[in-house]
């Protein structure tokens, strides 16, 4: 890993390169400054918090002065700024409402759907710092940085969390100092491999080494396990990708009835500018809950609200302009979308018959005598592995992009947990067989000219 403050220092008044005083002071700069590495981990990721606590403010007080909420003191603006800075960090909000003139009890519930779309900003904000960090610091020493730097996060989410309190939303401290070190930390770990180059660098361990120590069964094992994992991790990359695509199609056809929505509101430029970003940042979420629906899953919009393409019931939503591109009326062929996540498994089980390195069909031709036999049951075992690893990761998915709310219907929304990854994982199996079997027949041994 580079520690440029061990290099040799340039010649007085130029740079390495022969420049000025300017250029090393550039260098210097973007290099990282000299201070002890606990100090500049935390320096580098107080700099990311403070800069997406920034671009959250920015919006909000716009819409402040632009006459949108009215009534509030500028105050009461940043400690909003700071409850949607914890929301996006992932921290729910405890909601205490008033209740209607009908009914005065108070309201109460819990605010936990988060935009995964500007979570990524904190994310790729660390995931800078982290780089800047990993390139300050030997291997040994890595874990200066980022132990300062987590440490500085807990703190301003602790303070964010203790100064934004207000009568009608509240959150748990401990929430506010702990959890958006999920979204900090994750960037600031993958930014260090991104500047180190590999794992073992990062954490100083030989994987290369220890696997040469180990026995040929337990490398072979090694290997279809890792094939397998990648072969999983794939068909859900692929079934995501199917599903964006498909939301973008759709978003493309409803751009008329979204728009219809936009005007109803009449929200003006600022209020407009803010609406698209927030719905912007939702976009992931659109994306899995799109996923949901094509494995015939279904996703939850509120009571009385659920949709898949087995099944469609809708019932009042709010004025949220895509929620004018939601699949309604006669849907018919709608379970053809469920092909899709079956033609992720064939390209999964494609992949695999690439790596080479199904092993147990290897060791079960040489136990079971009929080759039909070994082969069939080594198919099923994939396919079945495979979709299990794709239903895996479809809980997470789904658990992130779902939530709550907080106050009336929608107190759940996303996609069904369960459904959703039951279904996902045999339309994976399924491809993954296919894929497998079929895979032969799509490759071709190069002609060898004699």
């Amino acid at each position: 890993m580079n520690d440029k403050r061990n290099q040799p220092s340039p010649v007085p008044g130029t740079s390495a390169a022969g420049g000025s005083r300017f250029d090393v002071l550039r260098e210097r700069v973007s290099n990282g400054l000299p201070m002890p590495l606990w100090l500049q981990g935390a320096f580098e990721l107080l700099q990311a918090a403070f800069f997406s606590a920034f671009l959250v403010v920015i919006p909000v007080v716009a819409v402040w002065f632009a006459g949108g909420i009215l009534e509030r003191p500028i105050e009461d603006m940043f400690k909003l700024s700071g409850q949607i800075w914890l929301l996006i960090h992932g921290v729910p909000l405890t909601l205490h409402l008033n209740g209607a003139e009908s009914d005065p009890e108070p309201l109460a519930g819990v605010l936990s759907l988060i935009p995964l779309g500007l979570t990524l900003v904190p994310f790729f904000l660390a995931w800078r710092a982290g780089r800047r960090i990993a390139r300050a610091s030997y291997t040994d020493q890595l874990w200066q940085g980022i132990v300062g730097a987590l440490g500085v996060y807990v703190l301003f989410g602790l303070f964010t969390g203790f100064a934004v309190q207000t009568e009608e939303a509240s959150v748990s401290l401990g929430a506010a100092a702990t959890i958006p070190l999920i979204a900090a930390g994750t960037g600031v770990i993958v930014g260090c491999h991104r500047e180190a180059g590999s794992w073992g660098r990062l954490i100083g361990f030989d994987t290369a080494a220890w696997i040469a120590r180990a026995s040929q069964h337990s490398r072979w094992a090694g290997s279809y396990v890792w094939a397998v994992v990648r072969s999983g991790t794939l068909a859900y990359v692929m079934a995501f990708g199917l599903a964006a695509a498909v939301l973008a199609v759709n978003l493309g056809v409803h751009w008329l009835d979204i728009s219809n929505v936009y005007q109803q509101l009449r929200p003006g430029l600022v209020g407009s500018a803010v609406l698209t970003i927030g719905q912007l940042g939702m976009m992931p979420n659109l994306a899995l809950w799109t996923l949901s629906w094509i494995t015939g899953g279904g996703i939850v919009l509120g009571n009385g609200s659920t949709l898949s393409t087995l099944e469609t019931t809708v019932g009042p939503l709010p004025a949220v302009p895509f929620l004018g591109a939601l699949p309604t009326g006669e849907l018919t062929y709608a379970w053809c979308f469920m092909l899709l996540p079956v033609l992720a498994g064939i390209m999964a089980g494609w992949f695999f018959l690439r790596v080479g390195e199904n092993h147990f069909d290897d060791w079960l031709s040489l136990k079971v005598r009929y080759r039909w036999l070994s082969l069939g049951v080594s198919t099923l075992a994939l396919g079945l592995i495979v979709g299990s690893i794709a239903a895996a990761i479809s809980l997470v998915g789904s658990w992130l992009s779902a939530g709550s709310l907080g106050i009336g219907r929608f107190t759940e929304v996303g996609p069904e947990l369960w459904l959703t990854a039951a279904f996902l994982g045999a339309e994976v199996a399924v491809g993954t067989a296919i894929g497998y079997l079929l895979g032969p027949l799509l490759e071709h041994d190069p002609v060898l000219d004699g």
